[in-house]
């Protein structure tokens, strides 16, 4: 409960020294003139009025003095600074006010630090190997699976990235310098082992800075290499059973017509069994298709040539001038890729005069963009477009992207489906500009 306000103490200090000034007057008056009075009222009422200002000032003074104290505490990190004065007036208040906010930094303080516990021991306790590199190029931040793994199980640490990456194997070295997402082997204790390395930028307390997460996928993909087997397997039964009934029926009525002598409708039943058998073979000739490709033949290819020749083939517009610098790629498969995103991009559903083909070379890589203005892919169909036996379409084989996606990384490149602004899809072909890359 506030007693007085400094406010009201200061009308109460004042008002006392104006009675205690004019009794003095009034008492000097009887001796002295009037002018004499006043000036030795003024005189003997200084010290006193020196005496109350100092009183009321002091406090102000020292609680100052201590808040500046606590604010270069809080600045400094350290939020167990409080000020121990009772009041009962509204520096009092202040005090509170101050000592409550000291209380609540250091319950956010230990919060905080409780969770970074925790998150520094999920990260140093993950499979995932994690390396944070600062402006400079130096090595902030890693885990132990990142120190086993790049660093022979040696701290890493402020070391500059650069050096680390000369003393790795020649196919992380070329991942880590590729500067986005890929996949990559390495041969580990006579194993070979299958890593996918994600790179991100991001900026930490206003300064860039670049992670580096990488992941062993070997069991992932020998599991996902079982489903899809699996996937194989039911989906070639599927078509077998469908074209086999069908054919063992056919030559059941053959047989039975023969037997009866009706040889009219024969040559129907022949027709339709050569049918279903010529749609068996298509059928199995496409899936081998995938598993015989060979690798890449890469020769220089002049892109006027061959735009020119996919023309004869393929309807498309191109936005942009068609680039003069040679390439380097298998010329045959690169032109089955690109015939195909073509043809899907018309069967999309958009207008035939909109599907657009573009080449530009960017950096170190041509990049290849198919567009159309379809209704697009939803993110379902997106995370699976270029899984071999994915098909959206009705008699679809699903073999069209997988088999896109196999060249285009035969070639050391990469291929991605991003949905258009405005609708429609965009096919993008990353494909080295120095040549052919082994498949890893």
């Amino acid at each position: 409960m506030r007693v007085f306000s400094i406010a009201g103490k200061l009308a109460l200090l004042l008002w006392l020294a104006a009675l205690a000034g004019a009794g003095l007057t009034v008492l000097l008056q009887g001796a002295l003139a009037t002018r004499w009075a006043l000036a030795l009222a003024a005189l003997s009422l200084l010290p006193l009025l020196l005496w109350l200002a100092h009183t009321v000032v002091r406090p102000l003074r020292r609680l100052l003095r201590a808040l500046e104290s606590g604010v270069a505490s809080y600045r400094d990190g350290d939020f167990s600074f409080g000020i121990v004065v009772r009041r009962r007036d509204e520096l009092g208040a202040l005090i509170e006010m101050h000592n409550a906010l000291g209380a609540a930094l250091r319950v956010q303080r230990q919060h905080l630090a409780q969770r970074e516990l925790l998150l520094d021991t999920v990260v140093q306790h993950s499979p995932v190997a994690l390396l944070l590199v600062d402006t400079a190029g130096r090595i902030v931040l890693s885990n132990l699976a990142a120190r086993q793994l790049l660093g022979g199980g040696r701290s890493i640490t402020g070391i500059a990235f650069a050096e680390l990456i000369e003393t790795l194997p020649a196919a992380l070295r070329r991942a880590l310098e590729l500067g986005e997402d890929s996949l990559f082997a390495l041969d580990m204790d006579g194993m070979e082992e299958r890593f996918h390395l994600a790179q991100r930028g991001f900026r930490l307390h206003g300064l860039p800075h670049r992670l580096y997460l990488l992941r062993r996928m070997t069991r992932e993909m020998a599991r996902a290499e079982v489903a899809v087997w699996k996937k194989v397997i039911r989906v070639i039964s599927h078509e077998l059973n469908n074209s086999l009934a069908p054919i063992s029926s056919l030559a059941h009525s053959g047989a039975e017509l023969a037997r009866r002598g009706d040889t009219r409708q024969l040559p129907e039943v022949f027709a339709r069994i050569g049918e279903r058998a010529r749609h068996l073979h298509g059928f199995i000739a496409d899936y081998a298709q995938i598993a015989k490709l060979p690798a890449p033949r890469s020769e220089p290819v002049r892109w006027p040539a061959f735009v020119e020749a996919l023309t004869a083939h393929a309807r498309f517009r191109m936005p942009y001038p068609v680039p003069t610098a040679p390439a380097c790629f298998d010329a045959a498969q690169m032109e089955q890729v690109l015939l195909n995103l073509i043809k899907n991009a018309h069967e999309a559903g958009g207008p035939a005069d909109a599907v657009e083909l573009e080449v530009q070379q960017a950096d170190a890589h041509w990049r290849i963009e198919v567009r159309d203005r379809g209704p697009g892919m939803s993110e379902a169909v997106l995370a699976q477009a270029l899984l071999p036996f994915y098909s959206t379409k009705r008699s679809g084989s699903g073999l069209g992207l997988a088999l896109a996606r196999e060249i285009v990384e035969a070639h050391g490149g990469r291929i991605t489906l991003v949905n258009r602004d405005g609708g429609g899809l965009c096919v993008r072909i990353l494909l080295p500009a120095t040549g052919t890359a082994a498949l890893i």
